[in-house]
């Protein structure tokens, strides 16, 4: 008998407006595939804030490649032109680990600012012109300006585009190609929101990830780096979600599990127990209904999709 009742998946799937796509994977074997509202497996998605995921595996692949020195290297040398006034040497004693981890300690680009800082004319200049609000390390203040200073930091060190970088270190080995996705006033790749990617393209991430960063015998990103970014080193200002170097952690069905999130319902989760991926896609439009449909998918996920498949894992062990 199949762990998945795909026809109650379907049904309530088809209650859901805002969803694009649902994709599972166990052993590195797509279980389930579907696709709603107008969507197909070669529409790239807009996969919002789980981009943030993709470019700390960047960084942790620049670290392998010593372009950058390691997570407790300071930023100011990447920025010395544009970090001036009376907070400059703070600021320049911010690392590479306070923009994975959101404890920069710069007042947020997001939520409420988040507007200003993309119509301003110098999105990297504007990230770190922001007041320093906390002591860099303290505390977690989700921002995007986080992850696009890590984008103009891989610009720099890698002497290419953050997509030619994604591209030829990530997409490649993986045996696809990337779309470009939006870039600031300067032509830096957006760091961390508006990336594009095929659903299939998000499993096989998620799968690089189960698989400790290896694809068919080839390290892709260090296992290393796999494992330090899922530790958790700080709690969401705004969910009380664990948070490590880009990714989210939580308990799903009572098992631990890592995801990549993004704004509408674009996910990336892993579930290493039961050696499960679990990909959803929505419409990343703004509306009334995001919250409790992302809420909604969650729930989904979990009792329809998480809690069977590590019941068949744990029958399939047989008493202890």
């Amino acid at each position: 008998m199949a762990p998945l009742d795909s026809a109650a998946i379907l049904r309530e799937a088809a209650q859901l407006p805002r969803l694009h796509s649902l994709l599972v994977s166990r052993s590195g074997t797509t279980i389930f595939e579907r696709y709603f509202n107008g969507a197909g497996p070669a529409r790239p998605a807009n996969i919002k804030s789980a981009s943030k995921s993709i470019i700390s595996a960047l960084v942790g692949i620049a670290i392998d490649r010593k372009l950058i020195a390691d997570v407790r290297q300071p930023i100011g040398p990447f920025f010395d032109q544009m970090l001036t006034g009376d907070t400059a040497s703070e600021k320049r004693r911010v690392t590479i680990e306070n923009l994975l981890t959101m404890q920069s300690g710069f007042q947020s680009t997001s939520n409420r600012n988040y507007g200003a800082w993309v119509q301003s004319p110098n999105w990297v200049r504007y990230a770190l012109s922001r007041p320093l609000e906390s002591l860099p390390g303290t505390r977690m203040a989700y921002s995007t300006g986080n992850t696009h200073l890590l984008s103009a930091i891989l610009t720099k060190a890698t002497g290419t585009s953050t997509w030619q970088f994604a591209q030829d270190s990530l997409a490649k080995p993986l045996g696809f190609s990337l779309s470009r996705w939006p870039q600031d006033p300067q032509g830096i790749y957006f760091g961390g929101n508006e990336m594009l990617m095929t659903p299939r393209q998000m499993l096989a991430f998620g799968e690089l990830y189960r698989n400790h960063g290896m694809l068919n015998g080839r390290q892709i990103v260090p296992a290393a780096w796999v494992e330090t970014s899922l530790v958790p080193r700080t709690r969401s200002n705004f969910s009380d979600q664990l948070y490590g170097y880009g990714w989210w952690i939580r308990e799903m069905a009572g098992l631990e599990t890592f995801y990549a999130w993004g704004f509408g319902g674009q996910f990336i989760i892993v579930i290493p127990k039961i050696e499960t991926v679990v990909v959803s896609t929505s419409a990343a439009t703004v509306a009334d209904d995001r919250r409790s449909h992302r809420r909604t998918v969650d729930d989904v996920i979990e009792r329809l999709v998480i809690e069977p498949l590590a019941a068949a894992a744990r029958d399939s062990e047989g008493p202890q």
